[in-house]
């Protein structure tokens, strides 16, 4: 996958930054939404929430891969709306959110919104508390020889984090 990475514009006229949030149902996402909520009260922008579909085994039957399409596209629409209530509880009421649903490899389509979308200006990532290690996209996106390539700064969240603390570092 090549892509061309566009200057970023999120500070010109007619144009928003965008803090990027990948949606799933990680615990550790939490904590990446109150901070780049803060980020957005303090400097302006707005959230970008991105849910990625990914690919499953059983890809050549058709009517079950578009079955799985669509429960997965309810699962994201209901996350948004879980993650917007949640802002909404803490007090970010007015922090405006984009979402965006792809289908495809999360790596690749975390890059290909990036690509895609010039204000998109941080990525902000929540790290797992597991002893295991920060989770995959800490780990393949923030670590090792991607981070050095990488076409935006990634801010990483530590997900023992309590919400006074994240948002006194915002």
């Amino acid at each position: 996958m090549t892509l061309t990475y566009r200057k970023r514009r999120s500070f010109e006229a007619g144009h928003t930054r965008k803090f990027l949030l990948i949606v799933d149902e990680s615990p550790e996402v939490e904590s990446a939404l109150y901070y780049a909520a803060a980020r957005v009260v303090r400097s302006s922008g707005m959230i970008l929430m991105l849910y990625v579909i990914e690919p499953q085994d059983f890809q050549h039957w058709a009517g079950v891969k578009q079955l799985q399409i669509e429960e997965e596209t309810l699962k994201a629409r209901a996350l948004f709306r879980l993650f917007r209530r949640k802002l909404h509880l803490v007090g970010f009421e007015n922090i405006p959110c984009e979402e965006l649903v792809r289908e495809g490899i999360k790596a690749e389509e975390i890059m290909r919104t990036i690509a895609e979308d010039e204000d998109v200006s941080i990525l902000v990532l929540g790290a797992a508390t597991d002893p295991n290690g920060p989770g995959p996209l800490v780990s393949t996106l923030a670590g090792g020889a991607a981070a050095g390539a990488f076409p935006i700064p990634i801010t990483v969240v530590p997900g023992n984090l309590a919400f006074d603390d994240i948002i006194a570092l915002a």
